[in-house]
């Protein structure tokens, strides 16, 4: 007889487990939120980093864009993964901090090529990629509707990265 309610009870378990997860966000949309964290953290440390160690007015411009809109999209990326249960990462991946750190090497004309390349069209290209598939398959509406509202600006963020590049190889 004791049997039968433990079985029931583990079965209510079970049944309360699946129903937490069926609400969670899918998994795939809960790397992207990872993803896209880590990527903007890069871009954000990138581009101050460009402010402390540029004389040229076009990267210091380019970086003041990327500090802008890159901080206004990490906002809004942690109220959505804040809602979904999902903890996102507070810095750039080991990966990128290496990258950050090679950058950082870097001083005058040769620090603004690395730069443009780098941040500006490395990551860039890296970022249009995650957020394009993610706009086309994400199971959540609200992860889906981010990664769409933010892509035009990442696209704008790449030919910009792209001018640049080509300046910043002329100098």
């Amino acid at each position: 007889m004791k049997r039968i309610p433990l079985a029931i009870g583990g079965l209510a378990a079970l049944l309360i487990a699946g129903a937490a997860l069926a609400d969670s966000v899918a998994h795939r949309d809960a790397a992207f939120m990872k993803d896209a964290a880590h990527a903007g953290a890069m871009e954000i440390e990138g581009a101050q980093l460009a402010l402390s160690k540029t004389s040229s007015a076009e990267v210091r411009n380019f970086a003041q864009h990327i500090i802008e809109d890159h901080t206004q999209a990490a906002k809004e990326l942690s109220e959505l993964a804040a809602s979904k249960g999902v903890k996102l990462p507070e810095g750039p991946s080991l990966a990128q901090r290496a990258k950050l750190k090679m950058l950082g090497s870097h001083d005058g004309a040769k620090f603004d090529q690395k730069f443009a390349e780098t941040i500006g069209v490395g990551a860039h290209e890296d970022a249009v990629k995650l957020f394009s598939k993610e706009s086309g398959k994400a199971k959540d509406a609200d992860v889906k509707a981010f990664a769409s509202k933010t892509l035009p600006t990442l696209q704008h963020h790449l030919e910009m990265a792209r001018a640049l590049q080509t300046t910043t190889g002329k100098s």
